[in-house]
């Protein structure tokens, strides 16, 4: 790294007295605004006519000319979906010179800073103005986002979709790829995960009234982190200054769940003012409470009888029953200290809290079936057990993110230098869930008959007969074993401190900058679990004590626990329960664990700026160590003596270089090229390397590896850009990666024996060998203004991305058997499509997004890899505005009942693993802004 820096000091030295400075130079600055002075319109382009000097429109409209020789200038300003704008500045021979801009003066200008229109004006611009392909969302000058929710929002960009979770969009997905591949950042501070077993982000993280932009970027230059593959994907919360005028606004919400049949609120308030000329305040607060249900029903140990019956050996019938509370703030505070220096300070706090109760019934049949056909299987209890088992969930969740940075920019003359610090942390804590209860009953020769229905694949039925008394005799369930999940705390943490600095030197035909920067991030992520296992009960317990009901609708699946019946009976009655230490002491120490992650980085880049044409070349060194600490747990024995655990150590380290070259061409006004070709890494989830043997109540066990190395790719992309009509685009893109050492799940089915325990399946953790990913990116977006009336109102966005992702693996660890893989969750084809309306006090619209099946878990051999089905997903919105800053609105969000289904290919057909539906969600409410 010294070597780095001392190259890059040489490189500022000889450019510094090698390049011509031009004499008595001035500096021209000033703001770009929206005609009526209400909102700064980043990412404006300025032209200064006579010499082709390029600068770009800051977040709080600002802009910079140095070294600019005395004279008359010409400065143009490009804005989408306005007219430019042309202004005379003259540079005397000593000073400088402020030129503020206003766009839209002529036409009317709320058509740029509200509304739909407004938010595709920002983003075409954005886009425009970009160094590399990226795509961005922005919210318009009253506060107001695209959607409700941020998942709603980011899934209409180009090659951009979102994961679920329980119907609930979460996971970002860029180009089909998995969300552990993108990077995450909040007011340029990296977002920790909360979660024990993720890198990634869940995207509703901040409420939606919080952000002002969300930029995907999907190529790098050599000053961003270089650990993405997908994308970097850089949230931005409000700033005083991103507007010219105050802003307050309110919103009220009600939220309807269809399956839940309840009412629930949301609230928020946003402000953004400024005290002074040069001091702002900006922030706001956001309550959500959710309450839905879903419908679940998963299979496992698919299997087929010497007559081709197929068949499950176990099938779980789950009903959710789940709330949620979000509340997040933040608070931004901009300085200007002087007339060459900003500062700032932006936090950020987020609490997600999950009450999730789930009653289940789930079949174990010991023999193979006694009879059936291709779209069924009979089961009987008198040659085989037929184990059932009726358990209730009750677990409550806490979730917190919260991050602070400082930091600042200062221009003087020549020179920028900026700098930051910050630190994040995020957690994720259970104390006292029972998760879960479990009450059994075993049917030998009791004269029961179990048969299964699946002429749906998605949604297998199964009947009883026989001796149908004794199945639903709630007294013949007896307990069987309650897990209390007495801790269980993830958290992860991460502080950074960065600084860069740069030279510009003006030329007769653009700009030459020179920069370099280093940074410097030390994250610690770490994981505690104590769980207790109670296997027995001093008395009579079975599950008549605590009967409850259900709110399942594919079927009957009664008798079930109530929601709180076993919890409340476990705490009234604990002194009865028997305590398994042997299975307590194995769940609580094969769990934990502590990562050390630290990045030390450097990098050096070239830059070329003219009216058309833009070069960005430079390396980035990323030095990367891991200090891994769990604990190797040996059982020799069925008690607790003889369990041996011992602390585990693994210290790693590696450096990366990372090149890259970045090109930006606009041969004639409104036509750009772009190519980008640069070197990436992902390094591994910090859960998978922690040397950890996890096992759960059904004997599945979970194998970390610490010797998993990160991702390394290399990546090309290649754009074209068309920006015609006032507001309107067309792009297309190539992309290509070509990646080393992916990391993959893969899951054993075969039972066996790890460090003296059995287990029935074993999760582990593998590098395949290499994968190779390409495909393409269409995108289309046009405001009709040009339209007779009514239709001069429509506006349509779509979009489509096709993604080739395949990689090799090793068939169960055989390197003679090498097997064709795509890459975990990669979908290969996604499309969107947002058909909109506005005019005058209306605003409607409706969005579809799709994407293919994507490959979930890894298998032993192909016939158990996991798929997860594709997904339609149709939502419609509408606004009316009943006066000036005042709308109300509806929307009814996953309208199709879009479910969600997980199988695998076995015996010539899809078979079930998991099938979840939720139904929909309408919301209604009233914003104000002032």
């Amino acid at each position: 790294m010294k070597t780095l820096f001392r190259g890059a000091s040489r490189a500022a030295i000889i450019l510094a007295t090698t390049m011509p400075v031009a004499a008595l130079a001035g500096t021209i600055s000033g703001t770009v605004s929206d005609g009526t002075g209400t909102r700064a319109l980043q990412s404006t382009q300025l032209r200064i006519v006579e010499n082709g000097r390029i600068a770009e429109a800051g977040r709080d409209g600002s802009y910079r000319f140095p070294d600019v020789a005395p004279g008359t200038y010409t400065i143009e300003a490009r804005y989408t979906g306005a007219d430019p704008v042309r202004t005379t500045v003259v540079v005397p021979t000593t000073g400088d010179v402020d030129a503020d801009i206003r766009i839209g003066s002529n036409i009317d200008a709320s058509i740029i800073v509200v509304g739909q229109v407004a938010n595709q004006a920002s983003t075409l611009s954005r886009q425009r103005a970009a160094d590399g392909v990226e795509s961005v969302l922005t919210r318009d000058a009253i506060g107001q986002f695209p959607d409700q929710n941020v998942a709603e929002s980011i899934r209409r960009l180009p090659g951009v979709n979102i994961l679920n979770d329980q119907g609930e969009g979460r996971f970002v997905s860029v180009r089909g790829l998995d969300p552990e591949l993108n990077a995450a950042s909040i007011n340029g501070t990296r977002v920790p995960a909360p979660e024990s077993d993720v890198r990634s982000v869940a995207l509703d993280v901040i409420p939606s009234e919080l952000i002002e932009s969300i930029e995907i970027k999907k190529s790098l230059t050599p000053d961003m982190d270089g650990d993405t593959i997908g994308a970097s994907i850089e949230i931005q919360t409000t700033s005083a200054f991103d507007r010219k005028k105050d802003l307050y606004s309110v919103k009220l919400e009600g939220s309807y769940n269809d399956y839940a049949d309840a009412l629930t609120p949301k609230g928020s308030v946003d402000f953004s003012t400024r005290i002074t000329d040069r001091f702002g305040i900006a922030g706001g607060f956001s309550y959500y409470k959710r309450k839905f249900e879903s419908d679940n029903i998963e299979a496992a140990d698919w299997n087929q009888t010497d007559d081709g019956i197929a068949y499950a050996e176990e099938l779980q019938y789950r009903d959710y029953d789940v709330q949620r509370k979000r509340l997040g703030g933040s608070l931004s505070l901009d300085w200007l200290a002087s007339d060459t220096t900003k500062l700032y300070a932006r936090g950020l706090y987020s609490q997600f809290e999950d009450q999730e109760y789930r009653g289940d019934i789930i079949f174990q049949m010991s023999g193979e079936p006694e009879s059936g056909d291709a779209t069924s299987a009979q089961f009987s209890d008198e040659d085989d057990r037929i184990r059932v088992r009726r358990r209730m969930k009750d677990r409550f969740e806490k979730q917190r993110i919260k991050s602070l940075t400082l930091g600042g920019e200062t221009n003087t003359g020549p020179w920028k230098l900026t700098y930051s610090g910050s630190w994040s942390e995020a957690s994720e804590r259970e104390n006292g869930s029972i998760d879960p209860t479990r009450f059994q009953a075993d049917f030998e020769e009791n004269g029961v008959n179990v048969g299964f229905d699946y002429s749906n694949p998605m949604k297998p039925r199964y009947t009883v007969t026989g001796n149908t008394d004794a199945f639903y005799d709630a007294s013949n369930y007896e307990f069987d074993e309650l897990e209390r999940t007495t801790l269980s705390d993830s958290k992860d943490r991460e502080y950074t401190i960065k600084g860069d600095i740069s030279r510009a030197f003006a030329t007769d035909g653009g700009t030459f900058t020179v920069q370099t920067g280093m940074k410097a991030r030390w994250r610690k992520k770490s994981y505690n679990l104590q769980s207790d296992v109670y296997d027995g009960y001093d008395g009579d317990y079975t599950l008549a004590d605590v009967l409850g009901g259900q709110t399942y609708r594919i079927q009957d699946i009664l008798p079930l626990p109530s929601h709180t019946g076993p919890s409340n009976f476990f705490y009234d009655n604990q002194a009865n329960f028997e305590l398994n230490e042997f299975d307590t002491l194995l769940n609580s120490t094969t769990s934990d664990y502590s990562v050390t992650e630290d990045i030390l980085a450097s990098y050096l880049l070239g830059r070329w700026d003219s009216d058309t044409l833009r070069v960005i070349a430079g390396v980035r060194m990323e030095q990367t160590r891991n200090d891994i600490r769990a604990f190797q747990t040996l059982a020799t024995g069925d008690e607790v003596e003889d369990i041996t655990i011992t602390p585990t150590r693994f210290v790693r380290n590696y450096t990366n270089w990372l090149p890259s070259l970045t090109v930006r061409y606009e041969p004639v006004t409104n036509l750009v090229f772009r190519f980008g070709g640069y070197k990436s890494l992902v390094r591994p989830k910090l859960s998978n390397l922690a040397p950890r043997f996890d096992i759960n109540e059904d004997r599945e066990a979970t194998l970390g590896n610490p010797n998993l190395k990160p991702y390394s790719a290399w990546n090309i992309d290649a754009s074209a850009e068309w920006y015609f009509g006032t507001n309107a685009a067309l792009t297309g893109g190539f992309f290509w990666k070509s990646i080393k050492d992916f990391v993959v799940e893969q899951t054993i089915e075969e039972p066996g024996v790890i460090y003296g325990v059995n287990y029935d399946q074993l999760t582990t953790y593998i590098n395949g060998d290499t994968a190779k990913i390409k495909g393409f990116e269409l995108s289309y977006s046009q405001v009709f203004s040009f339209l007779p009336a009514p239709f001069d109102g429509l506006l349509l966005n779509a979009n489509y991305t096709y993604t080739d992702a395949k990689g090799t693996v090793l068939t169960d660890g055989d390197i003679a058997d090498p097997r064709k893989v795509p890459l975990a969750a990669s979908s290969k084809n996604t499309f969107n499509i947002v058909l909109g309306y506005e005019k005058g006090p209306i605003s409607l619209r409706a969005a579809g997004t799709y994407r293919d099946k994507y490959l979930d878990e890894l298998g032993g051999k192909a016939e158990d890899d996991r798929y997860v089905d594709d997904h339609f997903q149709l939502d419609l919105s509408a606004k009316y505005r009943v006066a000036p800053g005042v709308r109300v609105f509806a929307e009814w969000i996953n309208a199709t009942n879009e479910p969600y289904f997980a199988y695998q290919n076995y015996a010539g057909a899809k078979r079930l693993l998991q099938y979840e539906e939720y139904n929909w969600t309408a919301k209604f409410g009233i914003t104000a802004s002032f």
